[in-house]
C-alpha cells in the first residue's frame, strides 16, 4: 500500500514529528509513505532519513506527482488547495482529512469546501480538536487518532547514552526548564519572558532552554525583549536542536532535576509534551484542553490554571523543590507514555483504518461506483 500526505508547512514542530513516526511504523505493515509540502521552514531533517519528499507549489508537479505514483489514498493536512489538486489529478481513491489547526478562524477554510472530493474521514489528534471540528464539519465523520511516539527513540537515557558534549551543554548546579516550540503568539513566548523574570528575582539556580524558533515570525521581537528585560542569563536560545538530538535534550533536563513548560494558549495535540514524558521529564502546562487530556496532574506533571504567570511559577517550584517528586514524576511519565502514546498502540489504529480503506477502494473498482 502506497499513500501520500500533502501539508503546505514542512516545519520542525508536532505535526511533522507525528507523521515521522507513524511512517516508520506503517512501513512494517507494508505501507510506503511519502509527503508532499509547497512551503520549506526547516523540517527537511526530520522526514529525510524516513520518507520520500516532494517540496513545489507548481500545481502542473503536483497533478503529474499524484499521477505518475499511483497512490492507494491520500491524506490531506490543512490544506485547501489539496482538494483542488486531486481533483485534476482524477485521483479516484479515498480521501482521507486531517484537522490539526487549532484556532476555528484558521481552520475554516480548510474545512469548508472539499471542492467535490468527498473524504471517508476526517481525522483528528485529540478530543478537543474534534470539538473544534464538528463546529465546522457536521458530515463527515470525526475519529480520534493521537500522535504516537517511538518510545525506542524517546526514552529516557542514561548518562553515558546522552550525547552530553552537544549544544546544549548542561551547566553544573542548575536546574533546567525546557521551553521547546515556535516563538509565536499560539506559543505565548510573552508568559514565558515574565516567568522567566519572577524567577530571575527569585533564585539563582535556574536555566531556562528555549528550543527552537530559528524561523518563526516573532523571534526578532523575542530577541529584542530577552535582551531589554536582561534575560539573556537565564534565557538559552537554541534556534536549531536537530529532532534526532532531542532525545539528549530532554536527558540533560531530566538529570538536572528539571521539567519542561508550555505557555501555549492552545494546542491540537503537543507533541513535545509526550516526547518529554516519554524520556522522564516532567511538564507544566496550562489546566486546559488538550494539556490536560496529556499530562496527569500531580502524576506526570503540574498543571496550572488561568495563564497566571504567579501560578505557573509555583507549579515550577513543586517540581524544582523536591527532587523525590521530580523522581516519580518521571517514573509516572515514562510509563503514561508507554501505555498510552507509544507508537504501537496509538498507529496501529490507523494502520486499522488505511487496510479498511484500502478494501473499500478495491470493492469500488471491482463494480461500484468511485466519487468523482
Amino acid at each position: 500500500m502506497k499513500i501520500l500526505v500533502i501539508w503546505r508547512l514542512l516545519t520542525v514542530g508536532g505535526v511533522n514529528a507525528g507523521w515521522r513516526n507513524r511512517a516508520i511504523y506503517f512501513k512494517k505493515y507494508g505501507i510506503e509513505t511519502e509527503f508532499l509540502y509547497t512551503t520549506d521552514h526547516g523540517g527537511a531533517h526530520i522526514m529525510q532519513d524516513v520518507s520520500t519528499i516532494y517540496l513545489t507549489k507548481d500545481i502542473n508537479e503536483i497533478v503529474a506527482i499524484i499521477k505518475k505514483n499511483r497512490y492507494d489514498a491520500i491524506i490531506v493536512v490543512d490544506t485547501k488547495n489539496a482538494f483542488k489538486w486531486i481533483r485534476k489529478a482524477k485521483f479516484m481513491g479515498p480521501v482521507i482529512v486531517e484537522a490539526r489547526t487549532p484556532e476555528l478562524l484558521k481552520l475554516t477554510p480548510h474545512l469548508g469546501n472539499f471542492r467535490g472530493i468527498h473524504p471517508e474521514k476526517i481525522i483528528v489528534p485529540s478530543h478537543y480538536q474534534k470539538r473544534l471540528v464538528s463546529i465546522i464539519s457536521q458530515n463527515v465523520p470525526i475519529q480520534v487518532i493521537y500522535n504516537g511516539l517511538d518510545t525506542s527513540f524517546f526514552r529516557p537515557l542514561a548518562e553515558e547514552e546522552a550525547d552530553m558534549d552537544s549544544i546544549p551543554i548542561q551547566p553544573p548546579d542548575k536546574k533546567i526548564i525546557g521551553w521547546i516550540g515556535r516563538i509565536d503568539k499560539r506559543k505565548n513566548w510573552q508568559m514565558l519572558i515574565e516567568i522567566a523574570k519572577k524567577i530571575k528575582k527569585d533564585r539563582k539556580d535556574v536555566e531556562i532552554w528555549l528550543i527552537g524558533g530559528a524561523q518563526s515570525i516573532q523571534r526578532e521581537e523575542f530577541i529584542e525583549k530577552r535582551e531589554t528585560e536582561n534575560l539573556t542569563d537565564i534565557i538559552k536560545w537554541f534556534p536549531v536542536i536537530p529532532y534526532q538530538q532531542m532525545p539528549s535534550v530532554y536527558a540533560k533536563i531530566r538529570m538536572s532535576k528539571g521539567c519542561t513548560l508550555a505557555t501555549t494558549k492552545c494546542e491540537s495535540f503537543g507533541n513535545t509534551f509526550i516526547e518529554s514524558m516519554g524520556c522522564g521529564v516532567p511538564v507544566v502546562a496550562a489546566d486546559i484542553m488538550p494539556m490536560n487530556e496529556l499530562v496527569i496532574d500531580g502524576k506526570t506533571g503540574v498543571l496550572f490554571s488561568d495563564q497566571m504567570v504567579e501560578k505557573a511559577v509555583k507549579s515550577i517550584y513543586k517540581i524544582l523543590d523536591n527532587d523525590k517528586k521530580q523522581q516519580k514524576m518521571s517514573i509516572n511519565a515514562i510509563e503514561h507514555v508507554q501505555k498510552n502514546f507509544s507508537i504501537e498502540h496509538v498507529a496501529g489504529q490507523y494502520v486499522e483504518l488505511l487496510k479498511s480503506l484500502d478494501i473499500t477502494k478495491q470493492q469500488k473498482e471491482d463494480g461500484g461506483e468511485m466519487h468523482d
